[in-house]
């Protein structure tokens, strides 16, 4: 069977400013909450390797976009650092903006659309000392980051994210201690999440105002929540898992409302963040154009087998437990389940429920460990395995497409082997590989499987 898709079909990957430019003191740009947490917890992270000069994007971003180019991409995400955009929180930083604006142009100029996050992680220190998300003044602040990038850039930026995976922000930092400033409390988390939506809203109202000619959409990481069966308790773990990881963002950011049945829930439990009265008509202001999404692997979940400490905080887990489905299929390096259905239950979803809003995948990629075992004699990283995990991805997304999903693109995560927060390089997911030692790269030969298909807009 041949898959061909739909005309102006996005093809291309994803990265971010903290994950690849590098140059984390250079170029005038001050420190992240990933610069200091390196600098106090360094055993934190894999190999003690930190975000100081990751994949060097910085300096060689020009070679790297003429490699995005000869391997088909068309199109391509990353993100601005705030951080050295506005290095003291108030000032522009005039080598930033040069920086970005070569960056952009130079996009254009080889036929890469470009889709701009302003968010991707890496809070900068300065705000994150003044409260971080836990503040309204730091939402303020955002917004006001985020006008200055749609006035600096937005006359060639097709598509903007306003954040990339914000319940990664709220489970790494306020619940699961994965994710500076570790700290741990539901009502925070939940205050950390609002505050998050509250920003977004801000921005889709500004970038609405200003009548620029791109988009406007979100990136979440979409985790489909399977119940362990079709029992009731199983179910309605479920439900409950979906309610906090994905609906809790998702209906903001499409419906522009909450969803009622999560209200309730944190009313009951009496976990409800502060709000003011005109902040809900602004989540209704919020509505995306667009809708990335980030999808890794499936959420399989039963319902509670033990019972909760009366003495226990507040946590989601109160509600179910995860569950490992017999004769999963497993990437092993990552502990992560493939199942590459998920990516058609999603989109499906979005067109049943969500009005079919256009979206696009935003990520999705195979990390695998020690990837110098698959390299041959010509000194290619021979990596069939993640031709196969792109390729079996792409046929359900396939199949969405031809009931009906408005699915406009995929984007692979990433297209260079770059730095991976805590994980440093323990898990390389690029079409490119990258000598850390050289900074030499090299086409793998699933660079070379993409670029056809890309050219073919198919296989």
């Amino acid at each position: 069977m041949k898959y061909r898709f739909p005309e102006g079909f996005w093809w291309g990957s994803a990265s971010s400013a903290a994950q690849s430019e590098g140059a984390a003191q250079q170029g005038g740009k001050a420190k992240t909450i990933w610069d200091h947490w390196f600098e106090i917890e360094p055993n934190r992270f894999h190999n003690q390797i930190g975000p100081a000069q990751t994949s060097t994007f910085y300096e060689n971003y020009r070679q790297d976009i003429q490699l995005m180019k000869n391997i088909g991409h068309n199109s391509f995400r990353t993100s601005i650092s705030w951080a050295r955009l506005m290095p003291d929180g108030i000032n522009v930083n005039q080598e930033a903006v040069t920086f970005y604006n070569n960056v952009i142009d130079a996009l254009i100029e080889n036929g890469i659309t470009p889709f701009i996050g302003l968010f991707h992680f890496d809070m900068p220190l300065y705000w994150q000392q003044k409260g971080g998300w836990e503040s309204r003044e730091t939402v303020e602040a955002y917004a006001k980051y985020a006008e200055i990038c749609f006035n600096l850039f937005g006359d060639r930026v097709a598509c903007w994210m306003t954040f990339n995976e914000p319940v990664v922000v709220v489970e790494g930092g306020y619940l699961y201690d994965f994710h500076y400033p570790n700290k741990f409390g539901f009502r925070m988390a939940a205050q950390v999440a609002f505050h998050m939506m509250l920003a977004h809203s801000l921005a889709v109202r500004c970038y609405r105002s200003l009548k620029l000619p791109g988009r406007i959409g979100i990136v979440l990481n979409l985790t489909p929540s399977y119940p362990r069966s079709q029992h009731p308790a199983d179910l309605k773990a479920s439900f409950i898992a979906d309610l906090f990881f994905n609906r809790a963002f998702l209906d903001p950011a499409v419906k522009g409302a909450y969803p009622a049945e999560l209200v309730s829930l944190l009313k009951e439990h009496d976990q409800l963040p502060v709000y003011q009265a005109e902040d809900l008509a602004l989540i209704a202001d919020g509505k995306v154009d667009l809708l990335g999404i980030n999808y890794y692997q499936p959420r399989r979940v039963k319902a509670r087998m033990t019972a909760i400490s009366p003495d226990a905080p507040f946590m989601p887990d109160w509600f179910f437990e995860n569950y490992e489905m017999p004769g999963r299929k497993m990437n092993p390096y990552r502990g992560w389940e493939i199942y590459e259905k998920g990516i058609y239950d999603i989109l499906i979803n979005l067109r049943d429920h969500y009005g079919n809003i256009d979206c696009y995948i935003s990520e999705n990629g195979m990390g695998v460990e020690n990837e110098e075992r698959f390299i041959a004699d010509d000194g290619q990283v021979k990596d069939d395995y993640r031709i196969d995990f792109i390729r079996e991805h792409l046929k359900w997304m396939h199949k969405a497409i031809q009931e009906g999903a408005h699915c406009r693109g995929y984007h692979l995560w990433t297209f260079i082997d770059n730095w991976s927060w805590m994980n440093a390089y323990n898990n390389r997911y690029g079409f490119i590989s990258l000598d850390l030692e050289t900074q030499v790269r090299t086409v793998k030969k699933s660079g070379e499987w993409f670029a056809e298909v890309s050219r073919n807009n198919g296989f």
